[in-house]
């Protein structure tokens, strides 16, 4: 193996479709119109020389490296900024240039250190390269005079360095922040010999805007910006493409290696999703996979307030298995079950599932994305036919209007959020639904159009209201309702939502949103051009989530932005395979492909491949198995890379349940919550340990490349295998590839699937099959899946969790930027050092009323439960409402969180819950409680301790 170098052709790429023939250097050229000579120079592999030009930013034309000659033209202008023209004639190497370009070079070296050989970026330095090119031999001029050599070094950052005394300031880094990113976090100070790059005003990189995604870092030349793991581990030796196993974007990294050592991760070129950019937890935040907490040896306990203690792979297996054969034979097949994982592989989710139906002879499956996104399996399913996002990503390029309603992708989805903003800062207008003031409502060079903050619980009303606009005032799109879409269902709909409750100034009333303000954001989707919405949990996690969606899905119909580049309704999925883990069947009462398990002819497929009888019943849902367990029919559970005590609603609950079974056994790479009730931890696999795909929220299936041996021994696919054979069932797969054969068999959506396909092209969008043999980027083009469109009626009931004297305040929850989801992996990197700990945002008028101050401890108290964190003041939250996320275990946000959850699909109303907040001295009892709890539950015996 070795390091996969991408070509940097220096400049963007033209999107012309005209042609430019030209000659240089004596040899005949076409490219589009618009290419600079640079990069079409690029394309005879002439590489001219360049510092401040790179192919992921515009070109800037200051280091006067490029320079050419043009035949007919005075002077030697910058080849990178200079446009090919018909006919023209260029000169890269004359002696003139030689000369020119010597003197340019030998200027930079004089004011720059002289320590290649101890150097970070030595043997991966482009003004180290460039100085070979020129031919720079000597430098004429000494140190005596002025220089940069003893600026000081900005360490404040935990992932990267920042060394002035290196910087060229050819501004790369500034304008990757704000091309790429959209930060503008960085600035080139003072001018002149003064010049200087500045974080923010002046400050440290760590106390500046700057988000730590790593495109500055990406972009330097030298070693100005570097990681420190150059400094601790050396430049690589090799790298491997591999996906990203954080959010649902699933960005694309060359995993760069010294033997069996990750040195960094950088984001690669060619990756669909994220083109080269990433974010600091994909980026930098990949420590976990190595941490002195993670568990590598299998372990078991009769009791789960007994020490765990270690034991064999054989051991664990056959303890596991014959404790799931006992309770079976005890309290019936229906008795246990299992939970597959939104951050495990296709291929891994597929098997457990598996497991469950043919293993354990029940339909007993789920997963954590039925908590998060079931509602739009549901709602897309029943308006469009199929459960999943219409677009690409790159679809944002052709969108006028952006409409976010309940989702925060600068924080949630950055690497997205970073192109959206790219797209908003080109003049696309937008309208964000959403209680509090995100990222998107104001940031440098972005402003909502329309910010319609409305009250947590009123998506259904706002989204009706929209719906009154465009069929009152005639901005319905006729023509396509009429070719598309069920006439009949379509002029029901349209009464219904013409009806005066369904206005804006009735709906006003109830959300707190300005009647003229919908009318206005309506009337912008409506007749803004293409139009396309995304959303996130804050439109799922209702009680009214599946009606949401439908009442997005009836928006986009009746404004025909379905069916084309720039429109569509994009779910964002918050974990890396939350799309993927929903294709492989992880619900009770789906099998993979979304086909129902009453289906005969479905369930006899499976039984072929499987050779078992399969039940026809649909299973539990995970607060279904809760409920069995507290009533004492359901004992054991098979749990597979998630923690659904931290995860789930109504912590109380949970851990009742969870208490009440007989055997609970975790697979993972820590001991998680969940695992402090567990009888058996079988250790699991970071993603940098697999073979696999993940399926991004674009649809987009990707290769998941094993870049370090398992570290437990065994990948998460064999040990899932051999808990199977230990049960009796024998699974007889001898690598991922053969999994994903038999998914591609078995899923139509995924039948021209393969991983010799994924290796050739790099990734493919399902449906993938005979009729769409590379992909479908976008659906619903002519028709749709289901045939014609179905509109929805979408009556606005009021969540039973409501405000009063009690419970005053409504409090939603989020993510943030630097952690992720539950913060097993993110709270085990420095990524704590943005956020160390969970606190609760209120607005300033609520804060008063209270007597809290920016700081304080305060409780939270639901008619669920109570828990206690610390306060921030902030006008982000409108008032009457609050707001916390839910990364760090000790700060129990779901114990307060409710069981009231989506009339269709149970998944949990973690957005709106009632609450009062008042001071506190600290945690709470129950805090306090559970951290001791967890600590005596976690602990491990000895290796020499007796038996």
């Amino acid at each position: 193996m070795s390091l996969i170098h991408e070509t940097d052709y220096g400049t963007p790429a033209s999107k012309s479709s005209d042609t430019v023939e030209l000659t240089i250097d004596g040899a005949k050229v076409n490219v589009p119109a618009g290419t600079s000579i640079m990069r079409a120079a690029m394309d005879l592999g002439n590489q001219i020389p360049k510092l401040c030009a790179t192919d992921s930013v515009n070109a800037f034309g200051s280091c006067r490296l490029c320079l050419v000659e043009i035949e007919g033209r005075n002077g030697t202008p910058a080849s990178c900024t200079t446009p090919v023209a018909p006919g023209m004639v260029v000169n890269t190497q004359t002696p003139r240039l030689k000369a020119l370009r010597n003197g340019v070079m030998e200027l930079y070296i004089s004011d720059h250190p002289l320590d290649c050989l101890t150097c970070a970026a030595n043997g991966n330095c482009e003004l180290q390269t460039q100085a070979g090119v020129v031919g720079l031999r000597e430098v004429r001029y000494g140190y005596e005079g002025e220089n940069h050599l003893k600026s000081t070094k900005d360490i404040s950052n935990p992932y990267f360095t920042y060394d002035p005394s290196k910087c060229i300031v050819c501004n790369r880094c500034v304008r990757a922040c704000e091309e790429v990113q959209g930060t503008f976090a960085l600035t080139v100070d003072g001018r002149g010999f003064e010049s200087r790059i500045s974080p923010g005003q002046m400050e440290n990189f760590l106390d500046s805007e700057c988000v730590s995604c790593g495109a500055c870092v990406q972009a330097c030349p030298t070693a100005t910006l570097a990681e420190k793991s150059l400094y601790d581990v050396g430049q690589p030796e090799h790298s491997v493409v591999t996906t990203c196993a954080y959010c649902g974007v699933g960005c694309t990294f060359k995993a760069e290696m010294r033997g069996d050592e990750l040195v960094r991760m950088v984001p690669y070129k060619d990756g669909k999703a994220n083109h080269g950019h990433s974010c600091v937890k994909g980026r930098f935040a990949w420590g976990y996979a190595t941490h002195k907490e993670r568990i590598l040896k299998p372990m078991i306990r009769a009791k789960i307030s007994d020490p765990w203690r270690e034991v064999s792979w054989e051991e664990a297996i056959n303890y596991a298995a014959s404790e799931i054969k006992r309770i079976q034979g005890k309290y019936g097949r229906a008795s246990v079950g299992g939970i597959t994982s939104s951050r495990c592989t296709n291929e891994e989710t597929y098997l457990v599932q598996e497991l469950v139906r043919a293993g354990f002879g029940n339909n007993n499956v789920d997963t954590c994305a039925r908590v998060c996104h079931s509602p739009t399996g549901y709602g897309l399913g029943q308006a469009f036919g199929t459960s999943a996002g219409t677009q690409e990503f790159d679809s944002i390029q052709y969108t006028d209007v952006v409409f976010v309603i309940g989702a925060n992708p600068t924080d949630a989805h950055p690497v997205f959020g970073s192109a959206m903003k790219k797209r908003l800062r080109a003049g696309a207008k937008l309208i964000v639904v959403d209680p509090r003031k995100t990222d998107l409502v104001q940031s440098p060079h972005i402003k909502a159009d329309y910010h319609l903050a409305l009250r947590p619980g009123t998506n259904v009303a706002i989204l009706d209201a929209l719906a009154h606009v465009i069929v009152t005032e005639g901005l319905v799109n006729e023509a396509f309702v009429q070719e598309r879409c069920d006439p009949a269902e379509f002029s029901a709909w349209a009464k219904f939502v013409s009806e005066e409750r369904n206005s804006p100034e009735v709906v006003e009333k109830f959300t707190g949103v300005p009647a003229e303000t919908i009318r206005a954001a309506a009337r912008l989707y409506a007749t803004g051009g293409n139009a396309a919405i995304y959303y996130g949990l804050g439109v799922t996690e209702h009680s009214q989530g599946s009606t949401t969606v439908m009442a997005i899905a009836n928006l986009a119909m009746a404004t025909g932005n379905i069916g084309r580049e720039g429109v569509g309704v994009n779910p964002l999925r918050g974990q890396n395979n939350v799309q993927g883990s929903c294709d492989m069947g992880s619900f009770p009462h789906e099998f993979p492909g979304y086909r129902h398990v009453s289906n005969d002819a479905v369930r006899e497929l499976f039984e072929s491949i499987w050779g078992v009888k399969l039940d026809n019943d649909p299973g539990l849902r995970i607060p279904n198995m809760m409920d069995a367990a507290i009533d004492g029919t359901f004992k054991a559970l098979y749990v597979q890379g998630e923690d659904i005590l931290q995860s789930d609603p109504d912590t109380h609950h949970m851990s009742a349940g969870l208490g009440a079974m007989e055997c609970v056994i975790v697979q993972d790479l820590f001991l998680n919550e969940t695992a402090a009730y567990a009888h058996v931890f079988l250790p699991g696999c970071s993603f940098l340990e697999k073979d696999g795909t993940f399926t991004n929220a674009e649809r987009r299936i990707q290769r998941v490349r094993k870049v370090m041996a398992p570290k437990n021994g065994y990948a998460d696919w064999e040990i899932t295998m051999m808990l199977a054979r230990a049960l009796g069932y024998e699974m007889r797969y001898k690598d991922p590839g053969r999994i994903m054969d038999e998914i591609a068999k078995v899923t139509p959506t995924f039948s021209n699937v393969s991983y010799k396909l994924l290796d050739e092209v790099g990734s493919v969008q399902w449906p993938c099959n005979g009729d769409a043999p590379l992909g479908t980027p976008t659906m619903h083009i002519d028709h749709f899946v289901r045939g014609k469109g179905q509109f929805l009626l979408t009556e606005y009931i009021p969540t039973d969790e409501k405000t009063g004297p009690r419970f005053p305040l409504m409090l939603t929850t989020g993510r943030i930027l630097s952690q992720y989801n539950v913060g097993a992996q993110t709270r085990r990197t420095a990524n704590s050092t943005w956020h160390p700990e969970d606190v609760l945002e209120i607005h300033p008028h609520d804060a008063e009323d209270r007597g809290i101050r920016d700081g304080d401890w305060v409780k939270i108290k639901s008619r669920a439960g109570e828990t206690a964190l610390r306060a921030k003041i902030t006008e982000r939250m409108s008032p009457g409402v609050v707001y916390t996320t839910f990364h760090h275990p000790l700060s129990q946000a779901n114990v307060v969180t409710t069981d009231y959850s989506d009339w269709a699909t149970n998944c949990p109303e973690y957005k709106v819950t009632a609450v009062q907040i008042s001071t506190s001295n600290g945690p709470t009892e129950w805090q306090e409680e559970y951290r001791e709890m967890t600590e005596h539950n976690s602990r491990i015996a000895p290796l020499d301790a007796a038996e």
